[in-house]
């Protein structure tokens, strides 16, 4: 198994494993591969050094630490944590909220007016549904999430 650090054109950094250097290539050209955080499938290969166990009593290597100015083509590790933090909560949202569709804005007021059960939702509104919704002092807020967190997990 391959672990390979990996970039959109989107500057999102992100890992993905792969069978074989192969299998990554082939997955590379058929256009298979996605940024899990906005779904462009302009990838590419970072360089990136293996963790390498070299005696039981002996510290393993590390990867080298990149500088904040990204020399080694990697993102500072404040970066990588927010986005791996953004990414927690979109899959907190997902699991934690029923997912409406495009009846959000008419759950929305239901559940605001007290016609239904209070719970967490989540769906589709256009801009114009938002801005009603929030004129009846009924709050939303805006969340894109990623095609690769719409479907299953893997």
């Amino acid at each position: 198994m391959k672990v390979l650090n990996l970039r959109c054109g989107g500057e999102h950094a992100f890992e993905g494993w792969f069978a074989s250097e192969d299998d990554f290539v082939a997955q590379l050209e058929r256009g298979d591969i996605a940024c899990p955080m906005c779904g462009s499938s302009e990838v590419h290969r970072l360089p990136s050094a293996p963790r390498i166990s070299v005696h039981r009593g002996m510290e393993q290597a590390t990867r080298p630490v990149a500088s904040e100015a990204g020399a080694s083509g990697t993102l500072p590790a404040t970066a990588m944590t927010m986005q791996a933090q953004w990414l927690r909560a979109v899959r907190h949202v997902l699991q934690s909220t029923e997912d409406v569709g495009e009846r959000f804005a008419e759950e929305a007021r239901k559940i605001h007016y007290g016609e239904t059960e209070e719970r967490g939702i989540r769906g589709k509104a256009s801009r114009e549904d938002a801005e009603a919704l929030h004129a009846e002092g009924i709050e939303v807020v805006a969340l894109p999430i990623p095609d690769a967190l719409k479907g299953p997990l893997q």
